[in-house]
């Protein structure tokens, strides 16, 4: 009788440990910070003081040309760069957001690279949408129903990834054509505000090591942590068992 209120017990907290876990599997994972939409930031707040401050804005960028011109090409980079140059802080400001813009379409392309790939395809649409908060008060002032629109694309695209669940429970199945719509409806909408005729992903580079880019942070800890309440679990269940094994027997 005491054996099988102890399995009643163990049941009851292998339910509510599942139940954190099944919710994250939904959430955007851990976005941490997208290095260059932290760096426009600061970008941004160097070109608005009075005069402007060409050289520290440029010192801002200095650091992420090598990474954009590796997975975008030099033109986004030089253009920010002239823009600098020739002290224009409207022209400067407009190639960073676009190149921005740029950034959301790799990391999406990644995700459709990958498609099956969920751990990764959930990040990079974190640092997508990490990238998309730099760019959303210039989107949501030029037109708020846009901006309403691309974060239900967002919303959307996570949905897409589906679910691969926990012991067989609340697995859902990707969906590759949802994920292309959200897409769609993020870039293209992106492409209105920002001015930009297309979007040269088709020379992105692929970087093997793409969901470890700048500002990402190491998964494995956070997987750990999300087992480990399981894993605590079945040792207390199997300890019980032992226990009430070697009981009987005696």
């Amino acid at each position: 009788m005491k054996l099988k209120w102890w399995l009643q017990i163990v049941l009851v907290l292998l339910v509510t440990a599942m139940v954190p876990m099944q919710a994250l599997a939904y959430s955007y994972g851990n976005p941490n910070e997208e290095a260059l939409a932290t760096a426009y930031k600061n970008f941004v707040a160097k070109l608005a003081v009075d005069p402007p401050d060409f050289a520290g804005a440029k010192a801002e960028f200095d650091p992420l040309k090598a990474e954009v011109d590796q997975h975008m090409g030099a033109e986004p980079a030089q253009a920010i760069y002239d823009a600098l140059d020739k002290k224009d802080k409207d022209a400067a400001m407009k190639s960073y957001q676009q190149t921005l813009v740029l950034n959301v379409a790799r990391r999406m392309k990644s995700i459709e690279a990958d498609f099956t790939n969920y751990k990764d395809g959930k990040l990079l649409l974190a640092k997508a949408l990490a990238t998309y908060e730099a760019l959303a008060p210039i989107v949501k002032e030029k037109d708020a129903q846009l901006d309403t629109d691309i974060r239900a694309g967002f919303d959307k695209a996570l949905e897409s990834l589906g679910n691969p669940g926990l012991f067989g429970v609340g697995v859902k199945a990707a969906d590759p054509a949802l994920f292309k719509t959200s897409e769609d409806t993020i870039l293209n909408g992106l492409m209105k505000v920002f001015e930009m005729k297309e979007l040269k992903v088709g020379h992105f580079a692929k970087d093997s090591n793409e969901s470890a880019g700048s500002g990402t942070a190491d998964t494995s800890d956070a997987a750990w942590k999300n087992w480990l309440p399981l894993v605590l679990i079945a040792v207390v269940f199997t300890a019980i068992v032992v226990w009430a094994m070697r009981r009987k027997r005696a």
